[in-house]
């Protein structure tokens, strides 16, 4: 997957042969020179795309030059000293990048890519659960507000939430916003977790009779499910875990056919690098990311637009939660 840095990016006669079967020679012929402008302006400019897999086959292969789940895409901005990124996901991703590295302008294409799962939950209603739990420690989960992540004690993603939770001293913990991934802590961890009751709406549509129609019909098929699906979608997998991880099971086990029970987007991603396994799923998009497009993207380049900001008072209290994260060693 992409790892360039802005100065090794594939051919465009590559990047098309990675997402040939997504793309058509129509739609190619319209990315093709706005890939090659955005490539010139992001090295004129100084520019480091940041894309998360849930970003579409044009951008994840032909602009990005980083990509990876949130997790990844934090220890990037928080390692890296770079005086310029955009970021191709959505709002809270800038927000976060803009915290851990405060130096750094931070642009993203659309102020409208929000998520469903960040706008469940306010600052207020933290303050609320921590009335309510006086000695419980809060988890907060990355897809939230900067001011949700400023009233938590430690952030973490799906990738690590478990390890971040059984890291914490109090057997109590307040683990916000999704009650789905609350519950899949839950079920490897001895702490006491009171959630939430958030939900990510791409996650949520998918229901185990639609898994059980797939295993029918392809009886050898690996069901890989994110694990902000609900409960009874997570017992039926053959493996639960975050996007990097499940794009990691399918490059290892290469299985003849898989489900990836998740953003459906990031299917073409993982099969423009896994050619020989079929994909085969029921499908769900995140409206907000893709409001992310190139020519966004472009366009943010040439005006510089938009600037994410957060307040000082804001970010210094959600970086402690966010650096307590990074903190944590990923078993």
């Amino acid at each position: 997957m992409p790892d360039f840095n802005g100065t090794n990016e594939l051919p465009l006669e590559e990047v098309w042969d990675k997402i040939c079967h997504f793309v058509t020679p129509p739609e190619w012929a319209i990315f093709k020179p706005i890939i090659s402008e955005i490539r010139r302006l992001k090295r004129e400019k100084n520019v480091v795309i940041l894309a998360h897999n849930y970003q579409p086959v044009e951008i994840f292969w032909g602009v990005a030059d980083y990509t990876g789940d949130s997790l990844r895409l934090a220890h990037i901005a928080a390692e890296k000293q770079l005086p310029n990124v955009l970021m191709a996901g959505v709002y809270f991703m800038a927000e976060t990048v803009k915290i851990v590295s405060p130096n750094t302008r931070v642009l993203i294409p659309s102020l409208d890519a929000g998520c469903s799962l960040a706008e469940s939950v306010n600052a207020e209603n933290v303050r609320s659960m921590r009335a309510k739990f006086p000695d419980a420690q809060v988890v907060t989960y990355v897809n939230t507000s900067a001011e949700v992540k400023a009233e938590s004690d430690i952030c973490c993603t799906s990738s690590n939430a478990v390890d971040v939770v059984n890291s914490c001293t109090s057997e109590d913990i307040i683990f916000i916003p999704d009650r789905h991934l609350a519950a899949f802590v839950q079920e490897h961890s001895t702490k006491r977790i009171h959630t939430w009751g958030g939900q990510c709406d791409v996650h949520n549509v998918f229901q185990v009779q639609a898994l059980n129609e797939l295993r029918w019909l392809h009886p050898d098929i690996h069901v890989l499910v994110h694990p902000e699906c609900p409960s009874e979608v997570q017992n039926a997998a053959d493996f639960i875990g975050s996007t990097s991880a499940l794009a990691t099971y399918i490059r290892e086990k290469k299985p003849e056919r898989v489900a990836l029970i998740t953003e459906c987007t990031m299917s073409a991603n993982v099969a423009a690098e896994c050619p020989d396994t079929q994909f085969i799923q029921p499908c769900s998009l995140c409206p907000h990311m893709r409001r992310i497009s190139l020519q966004k993207i472009l366009k943010s380049l040439q005006s510089d637009q938009f600037d994410v900001q957060v307040a000082p008072e804001v970010a210094g209290r959600a970086r402690s939660a966010i650096d307590a994260m990074l903190r944590v060693k990923h078993v």
